[in-house]
């Protein structure tokens, strides 16, 4: 595959996940019960953004296929956390913030800023990946330093919304 054919996959995904996701949250299966996931997704979540800590301390101690394991994993974590996410929010209603504490106003923040970047590390992630398969490493690793971050925030934010709406948990 090409960099054009990688870049219109990329685009194409980065289009059709959110729009898929948005539009599942209107489905609801009855009669299946998901609501063990949440902690489930939630340690997926946590696991995902320590490895990525290691796999970033691998590469900077030159442990390539180390990193390169790492990254792989952690985006079968993520694939694996989406398609729990997804299982869960079809078969659940939707849980409320119940604390009308200032605490209310933090778990929004966090949870707004986590949702609008998850959109945003879907194509992020991809484009970064993509550079390192075309083995076109100066520009994987100006992308990363973008993408690190972002996803690091999506992984541990989507914890502690987690920890945050559990008490709130039917």
């Amino acid at each position: 595959m090409n960099e054009k054919q990688f870049n219109r996959l990329i685009i194409a995904l980065s289009v059709i996940i959110p729009i898929a996701v948005a539009l599942l949250f209107r489905v609801k299966v009855e009669g299946v019960d998901f609501s063990f996931l949440p902690p489930i997704y939630a340690t997926v979540n946590g696991l995902t953004g320590l490895l990525l800590i290691i796999a970033v301390i691998a590469i900077k101690k030159g442990k390539r296929l180390f990193h390169e394991r790492l990254m792989k994993m952690n985006l079968v974590l993520s694939a694996s956390f989406l398609v729990m996410y997804i299982m869960y929010h079809i078969t659940s209603e939707s849980t409320v913030y119940l604390d009308d504490s200032m605490m209310k106003y933090v778990y929004y923040f966090i949870l707004i800023t986590h949702i609008a970047l998850s959109v945003l590390v879907v194509p992020l992630v991809l484009f970064t990946f993509s550079k390192a398969v075309m083995d076109k490493f100066d520009k994987h690793k100006r992308l990363a330093k973008i993408t690190f971050p972002v996803w690091l925030y999506v992984a541990f934010s989507g914890v502690i919304v987690y920890l945050m709406i559990s008490p709130y948990y039917s």
